[in-house]
């Protein structure tokens, strides 16, 4: 796993889990749409391994896509358990706020 250790590679998926848990159950109360976070987090990821300046899309779409591909492809496995934790976080928290819902809670 290159660097990371074990310890902190599962103390980094929790962080993410909870952080985007946290992110959009907040989100959620305050926008009242449930998969608000779930339909963000792909765009936070891109924005977080890429390396093309965000105009960039805009103006040369091909080769920033292009790079991005390669950059994702790049990712080391413990990167990918990371990213793919944060979005279980926003998941999760879509899955509670149906939940609560579901059980007569109307504030959320």
């Amino acid at each position: 796993m290159g660097s990371f250790g074990i310890a902190q590679l599962l103390i980094s998926m929790l962080l993410f889990l909870v952080l985007f848990f946290g992110i959009g159950f907040l989100l959620n109360m305050l926008l009242r749409m449930t998969w608000i976070m779930a339909v963000i987090y792909p765009v936070v990821t891109i924005l977080i391994v890429d390396e093309v300046r965000f105009i960039q899309y805009f103006r040369s779409p091909g080769e920033s896509f292009t790079a991005l591909g390669d950059r994702f492809g790049s990712l080391a496995m413990a990167d990918v358990l990371i990213l793919s934790s944060g979005m279980a976080g926003a998941i999760v928290a879509g899955l509670v706020m149906r939940w609560l819902r579901a059980n007569g809670y109307r504030m959320f």
